[in-house]
């Protein structure tokens, strides 16, 4: 709990028990939640929660850079704890997010000089078909020739 405070504060957000749990949630769970998921995962425990608040945390804490927001599905909006440069892969059969480590090439995209703009956010986004997606896959062809 400790560090969750910490992590708030150094980010200059004021920490509330609300905000404590749903850094706390993101830092504990490498998921990328949605909204949806992170409401649903502390409603019971925290009576008071709303939507609107997680909504309103969730933008204070990418607001802050405690925390950032992917766009990598089209449908759902989700959220990162893990702020260190890295990529992410959406699986197309599972619709899972992981997290991919952030090659040497990338990080000299994200140096190169740009117009006189300025470069404060970098994302790399890959989409196809998980490794544990493309196994099943494979097993269910074995099992149909079989």
């Amino acid at each position: 709990m400790e560090k969750v405070v910490e992590r708030l504060q150094e980010h200059h957000i004021k920490p509330s028990v609300q905000r404590i749990a749903i850094m706390k949630y993101l830092m504990e769970h490498h998921t990328h939640p949605t909204v949806d998921e992170i409401y649903t995962a502390l409603s019971p425990t925290i009576p008071t929660l709303s939507k609107t608040t997680v909504y309103n945390t969730l933008k204070i804490l990418t607001e802050e850079g405690a925390a950032q927001t992917l766009t990598i599905d089209e449908r759902n909006t989700c959220y990162d704890a893990d702020t260190t440069p890295h990529a992410h892969f959406l699986c197309k059969y599972c619709g899972k997010i992981y997290d991919l480590a952030y090659d040497n090439a990338i990080k000299k995209v994200g140096e190169m000089k740009m117009d006189g703009h300025e470069i404060q956010e970098l994302h790399f986004y890959y989409k196809g078909i998980c490794k544990q997606c493309k196994a099943d896959q494979e097993q269910d062809m074995t099992n149909i020739i079989q």
